[in-house]
């Protein structure tokens, strides 16, 4: 189990990518959570076994015909509790 911090710089704000990131993470089957920075970068946090975390980030990377992701800031961080935390969920 390893958890990821992670800030993602391009045009990713205002173009539904706290969705994508969202939707991604379930398919995943990864924790964590997914928030807009005031920068217009975004700001995640992900949490699951190995392979499924570089999975996550490995579809990230792609974005989607609205967002377009120029660069990955990633590092590890800390595991959370995983009865703390069940799900991937958008931060407002």
């Amino acid at each position: 189990m390893i958890r990821k911090h992670i800030i993602v710089h391009g045009r990713v704000q205002g173009v539904g990518f706290r969705y994508i990131a969202s939707s991604i993470a379930a398919g995943c089957h990864v924790t964590g959570w997914v928030r807009n920075q005031y920068d217009g970068t975004v700001e995640i946090e992900v949490q699951g076994a190995d392979h499924r975390v570089a999975l996550f980030l490995q579809e990230i990377r792609q974005g989607n015909r609205f967002a377009r992701v120029d660069k990955l800031d990633v590092c590890d961080i800390e595991t959370v509790n995983v009865e703390k935390e069940k799900d991937f969920r958008i931060k407002y």
